[in-house]
């Protein structure tokens, strides 16, 4: 099976793209996942926990 280079160019384009759009839209269901809220939450408020003075 030979491909043109022009063959192989258009399908990584097109499917590269999807691929791309996929992940997003993965990332966005997993970020906006009603259980993952307390991860997301403890993680924002881990940041400040121990920092309440001026350091040293």
């Amino acid at each position: 099976m030979s491909w043109e280079h022009e063959a192989v160019v258009a399908f990584s384009k097109s499917w590269g793209l999807f691929y791309l759009i996929a992940m997003a839209v993965g990332v966005l269901v997993y970020t906006f996942w009603p259980s993952n809220k307390k991860r997301f939450e403890r993680a924002k408020d881990s940041i400040l926990d121990g920092d309440d003075k001026p350091w040293k």
